[in-house]
């Protein structure tokens, strides 16, 4: 079993490259659990953190069940990941717009805010319906990942992903909820909402344009 894992250590390094940088690369996610962290609270970041994590094991398994093929043939099925995805950017872009949400300098302060299973939702979604994620792993199970690698190891690829979203959403989540950002935040509340709407809308609108091919 040693020699075996030594054998697939070039793939393993790789895949847990690509899964630091797949994290931390800006995007829907990013933007999502920013949103949820600044205008809810640290806790809001966190659960849509988590919910971005375990999204990761929707993608592993399509991937390891051998849909990614398909997906990257298919036209007609990356289209409806697509603009589905970009469908929901542009709505909570717009609700953000339009939401006059007060910014949350106390953990503690008693306001409505988002539910855990409501922010959890937001991110889950967000991951599973973000195309980037979605070209990400068509990328890594179509081009790195060997047809003969073992299921098992195919999950630990996939848990070693998902770790990596979890501890850097967390760690964005924990940093942006910081008291003395959250003050800086408040002062300039009106135009950080107005530009991470638009952002939401404009990865939306870019997702919504981007060719399959």
């Amino acid at each position: 079993m040693g020699i075996e894992l030594m054998s697939y250590l070039p793939e393993i390094i790789l895949v847990s490259v690509i899964a630091v940088f797949m994290s931390i690369s800006p995007g829907a996610d990013f933007v999502m659990v920013t949103r949820n962290s600044i205008f809810h609270n640290r806790k809001a970041g966190l659960y849509s953190a988590l919910g971005v994590s375990l999204a990761i094991w929707v993608h592993v398994a399509y991937s390891i069940a051998g849909l990614a093929i398909v997906i990257s043939n298919s036209v007609v099925l990356f289209s409806i990941i697509k603009y589905f995805g970009a469908a929901y950017l542009i709505y909570i872009g717009w609700k953000t717009l339009r939401s006059g949400t007060d910014i949350d300098i106390s953990e503690t302060k008693d306001k409505k805010t988002l539910s855990n299973f409501s922010a959890f939702k937001v991110g889950f979604i967000t991951n599973v319906l973000n195309p980037k994620t979605t070209l990400f792993f068509l990328s890594i199970f179509t081009q790195v990942v060997n047809p003969e690698t073992p299921i098992i190891l195919q999950l630990i690829y996939g848990a070693i992903i998902s770790l990596a979203h979890l501890v850097w959403f967390s760690s964005v989540a924990v940093f942006l909820t910081h008291p003395a950002l959250l003050k800086r935040f408040n002062d300039y509340k009106t135009t950080i909402e107005r530009m991470v709407g638009a952002v939401l809308i404009g990865f939306g609108l870019k997702v919504a344009s981007t060719s399959n091919s």
